[in-house]
């Protein structure tokens, strides 16, 4: 049964690397350009993990975050910061509002998808 990972990025560029290193590992990718694209698109199904940018246009990704943790079939639902923020004030913003956890870009692939494969839900 493969694993359902959901990627928001303003950047389709940004999408596409990361959904191919997904897709190589046999993870279902569910792509969002923004928060508020990213939440119509939470319809119910099971996501295992969200993979999400800081800086974006229409809904940034700590408002994203904090939507998404309202959610009751989201509410637990672990999400990765992918983002080029790297100042502890916005790490902890992201914590606060429920970040499991943080990357900075650029990134390697395999650091990725070891990160992926710990914060997955089982």
């Amino acid at each position: 049964m493969s694993k359902t990972i959901m990627i928001v990025d303003d950047s389709a560029s940004m999408r596409q690397v990361v959904s191919i290193a997904l897709k190589g590992e046999g993870y279902t990718v569910i792509e969002g350009r923004d928060g508020k694209d990213a939440l119509s698109k939470l319809t119910g199904q099971k996501v295992h993990l969200i993979i999400s940018d800081v800086n974006m246009p229409v809904m940034d990704g700590i408002t994203f975050l904090k939507e998404v943790k309202q959610l009751p079939n989201y509410k637990f639902t672990p999400i990765l910061m992918l983002t080029t923020e790297s100042e502890e004030s916005k790490k902890r913003e992201g914590q606060a509002a429920g970040a499991r956890a943080w990357m900075v870009k650029p990134f390697k692939s395999d650091q990725l998808l070891s990160a992926v494969q710990k914060l997955c839900l089982p």
